[in-house]
């Protein structure tokens, strides 16, 4: 009996090669609609799916390889007598090998199609036969990746056949594949951002030399159901991304991403350790590098406004891991490239982050992003803040929500003079701020904090050290407390009743 494969691809990439090499070494080629067109065109001898169903591709091509003719010859086993009978009678061959790939659903996500267009994008056929080809990878060969052909020819140019545990390995790939596919699908009707069931379709990106340490093994993801900053930036220089280098971009470009105004921000160990606005990139770069330029070495550096040639020369004074920004300058391009190894990342979409995941052990914490600010300040004490005070307060409140829990940061003039983060209670937060603060600054400075004073000494070391102004959530059952701290120290305090923890 000839051995039988059959063809149906949207991405006929490597296509013609791989369909001759099959015809050659024996195999009659089935096919379907385009692909069918595709292989006729190159020459190919092949035979219609329909001219094996005896029916022809029915509601608009939603139907055509739905049939017993075609699933038979995929499932059956060939050491099951009984099978193999069961296909005599009903004149069904065998197919041997079943190359598909699916309707770009994952690719239509994101391009504004409506839904009935989307719906449309729904393999039905496809996974169909994948499914069933996988299921028998003792007797089928399954193909869903264009790269894989190379292997399979080399397989059968030297076997006769395809090994066993090549059949096994692409079968797995084949659910791995169907499964994201699936996920995809369903994240896109439900619409929902905690279902019964939560749906995973990442694919990976890039393979990393390590994770956090050099003996743990990574890998990069993308989300196929969604844009993100991280996902489809262009790498315009530098050597290749590490673990610790996606994890501290991510942070530091969602802090610039806070700002309509131009804003830079140096993070270190996913910690911002700089950050500032100003009226030009150049302005903020140095307004940001002022905050910490000691920790600010070996750091990741983002913008949210194009980089120009004059900040790239500042920038190239130092040594960094990586720039980020959504745009940079032909000539600013130029200057980085005295530097063969700084990473220079572009940003193509913008920061769209809805959920955060947390992994422990045997289980995932699912939450929403902390997308939010209060739009309700009150100001709890006998003194108003200026209204210099209130801008420079809502400024360090984006900073501290970045910041590692107990957080505070203290700054003025659209600029960090001092953040204390990861501290196990809000004091030595305060301390570390505080101190560092003051190293460069002791006037104007103000405070934030990303949770509530559960005692007044925050409020009384602030006082002590300068702080002219303090936003916090408020909600501490000593309150007033604080509250009172402040009016005698003469410090307006503001209320948001939001807190910000990042642990």
């Amino acid at each position: 009996m000839k051995k039988q494969a059959l063809i149906s691809v949207s991405d006929k990439s490597n296509l013609a090669e791989f369909a001759k090499f099959l015809s050659a070494k024996g195999y009659s080629l089935l096919s379907t609609g385009g692909t069918f067109k595709f292989l006729k065109d190159n020459g190919i001898e092949v035979t219609e799916v329909k001219d094996i169903t005896g029916l022809p591709e029915i509601l608009d091509g939603r139907v055509k390889t739905l049939h017993p003719a075609i699933h038979g010859g995929i499932m059956a086993r060939r050491s099951d007598e009984n099978h193999m009978k069961t296909l005599a009678e009903h004149q069904i061959n065998p197919i041997d090998i079943v190359v598909v790939n699916l309707y770009p659903f994952f690719a239509k996500m994101n391009t504004g199609l409506s839904e009935a267009d989307m719906i449309e994008f729904i393999d039905i056929g496809g996974p169909s036969m994948l499914r069933s080809s996988a299921k028998n990878f003792y007797d089928v060969t399954v193909v869903t990746d264009v790269n894989d052909y190379q292997k399979i020819m080399n397989e059968i140019e030297s076997e006769g056949s395809t090994k066993l545990e090549t059949r096994k390995l692409l079968a797995g790939k084949v659910f791995n594949l169907t499964s994201a596919y699936d996920a995809a699908i369903s994240s896109y009707i439900l619409n929902q951002d905690f279902p019964h069931y939560l749906e995973s379709s990442y694919e990976k990106m890039m393979d990393l030399r390590y994770g956090e340490n050099p003996h743990q093994q990574a890998a990069y993801y993308v989300d196929k159901t969604r844009n993100g900053a991280m996902k489809d930036f262009d790498y315009l220089q530098g050597k290749e991304l590490s673990f610790n280098n996606i994890r501290d971009m991510d942070l530091a470009y969602k802090v610039v991403s806070e700002f309509e105004e131009i804003c830079c921000c140096a993070v270190k160990h996913s910690t911002p350790c700089g950050v500032a606005i100003g009226e030009t990139v150049d302005e903020a770069y140095q307004k940001a590098y002022e905050c910490d330029p000691v920790s600010i070495f070996g750091g990741i550096i983002a913008f949210n406004k194009e980089v120009n040639a004059s900040t790239a020369e500042e920038l190239n004074k130092l040594f960094l891991e990586i720039i980020i920004a959504p745009a940079f300058t032909d000539e600013a391009l130029e200057v980085f490239k005295t530097k063969k190894n700084l990473r220079i990342i572009r940003v193509n979409h913008p920061v769209s982050d809805r959920l955060s995941f947390v992994k422990v052990d045997g289980g995932l914490l699912v939450q929403s992003m902390d997308n939010s600010f209060s739009k309700e300040l009150k100001t709890v004490t006998e003194k108003q803040p200026t209204e210099k005070q209130l801008i420079d307060l809502k400024f360090a409140q984006k900073i501290v929500k970045w910041t590692k829990s107990n957080a505070i940061v203290v700054a003025t003039n659209g600029q960090a003079f001092g953040i204390g983060g990861g501290q196990t209670n809000r004091i030595w937060a305060a301390q570390q701020a505080v101190e560092r603060a003051k190293e460069k600054q002791t006037s104007d400075l103000v405070m934030a904090s990303d949770a509530f004073f559960p005692f007044r000494d925050v409020v009384d070391f602030a006082a002590e050290n300068g702080i002219t102004a303090i936003i916090q959530p408020g909600g501490s059952m000593r309150d007033q407390e604080s509250i009172d701290a402040c009016n005698e120290h003469g410090i307006p305090m503001v209320f948001t009743g939001m807190r910000h923890f990042l642990h």
